[in-house]
């Protein structure tokens, strides 16, 4: 009584038989109890056994804040508000308090959190890197396109890939599955995948190209169907690929989940070429699936524009539904006099204002240019 009086800030105190501890006293049970009547004579001079609790938990020093933890939990809240007794090779050493575990496991976490935060923001620089190239070369090229990306974390999973040509430029948005770290990844793999495509079957046939990425992606991630077998994993992505043949002026598109609308010059809508519903690279996608190649004729000042479908599935507005393509056709239709960079500022601004408090559901991506 007189250590718990002198020591405010004790919450326990350990009870030691030769240097090993044998049960533990709560401050707050002890002086509780020794408030009752006549309870001072009848224990003052008793063994002070009496009023401890012989299981406490009792941990080594040498255990992981980790594994304490998980120990902790598992005995309950009596070694959070008792605390727990620390020995050293069977020895009393201390007395650990509960609140001052949860402060550890705090800064443990924050020390984690921090470093895994340090790791995507890199891996953010290096997955705009990748992008790099191809925004340049569309400034150079097309310099008046715009060109949205956000991810909806630090890093995402989608991607576009832009390259020029003396006879014309390849496009293509494509949304992989999953968002942050996972969709990031996607995004390097179905990336190296087009870039090789590219290198061998050059920018001229879309369809191919969807094919090729398809092959290439099942045979990284093992979705392939096989006898006995069964793929650990079920990821691809939705794409749109097109290439443009400035002599021609017509546009060659293949797309995978993903339409391509154009507005003509002198036309009172759009004009909708849908994606097939079959993904690329997924398990049920067919290994030897072929696109279908449209061919679409453009001409002078005809308006292009591709997006991923965080754009149209995102929700807000007062009935808290989604945006849509018609919602984004509609804005792009009624400022169709604008420099598509103009277009574009208003889109993403009509985006943000539907999405109001709501978290962003997905990543978006969209291509919007004069051609």
């Amino acid at each position: 009584m007189e250590i718990f009086y002198s020591r405010r800030d004790m919450v326990s105190l350990a009870v030691i038989e030769h240097d090993r501890p044998i049960g533990l006293i709560n401050r707050d049970i002890f002086l509780s109890q020794m408030s009752k009547p006549f309870h001072r004579e009848l224990y003052d001079k008793k063994s002070c056994i009496a009023f401890m609790d012989k299981e406490p938990l009792i941990v080594d020093a040498d255990m992981s804040i980790e594994a304490l933890t998980f120990k902790t939990v598992e005995v309950g809240e009596k070694a959070l508000v008792d605390g727990f007794i620390v020995t050293r090779n069977g020895r009393f050493a201390g007395i650990g308090n509960g609140l001052q575990l949860l402060g550890a496991v705090a800064e443990v976490q924050a020390e984690r959190n921090r470093q895994v935060m340090q790791s995507i923001e890199y891996a953010s620089v290096i997955q705009q890197a990748m992008l790099r190239a191809s925004r340049d070369a569309l400034a150079a090229r097309l310099p008046g396109a715009a060109l949205l990306w956000e991810p909806r974390d630090v890093v995402g999973g989608d991607f576009y890939h832009f390259a020029a040509f003396a006879d014309g430029w390849f496009g293509a948005v494509a949304d992989c599955t999953g968002h942050g770290v996972p969709g990031a990844f996607m995004t390097l793999l179905a990336s190296a995948s087009l870039t090789q495509a590219l290198e061998q079957l050059g920018p001229r046939d879309p369809s191919a190209l969807l094919a090729a990425v398809n092959r290439n992606v099942k045979g990284l991630l093992g979705q392939v169907h096989g006898a006995g077998e069964s793929p650990q994993s079920n990821d691809g992505l939705d794409a749109a690929f097109f290439w443009f043949d400035t002599a021609r002026r017509q546009l060659l598109f293949a797309g995978a989940r993903i339409a391509l609308h154009v507005l003509r010059p002198q036309a009172d809508r759009f004009e909708t070429v849908a994606g097939e519903r079959m993904g690329v690279g997924y398990v049920d996608s067919l290994a030897d699936h072929e696109w279908t190649l449209h061919t679409v004729d453009m001409p002078g000042e005809s308006l292009l524009f591709v997006s991923t479908d965080g754009l149209i599935d995102q929700i807000g507005g007062a009935k808290n539904i989604a945006f849509g393509k018609r919602r984004a056709l509609d804005l792009i239709f009624e400022r169709r006099a604008q420099s598509p960079t103009e277009i574009g500022e208003a889109l993403r601004e009509a985006l943000a204002a539907w999405q109001g408090k709501q978290s962003r559901r997905d990543d978006v991506t969209l291509f919007f240019t004069r051609v």
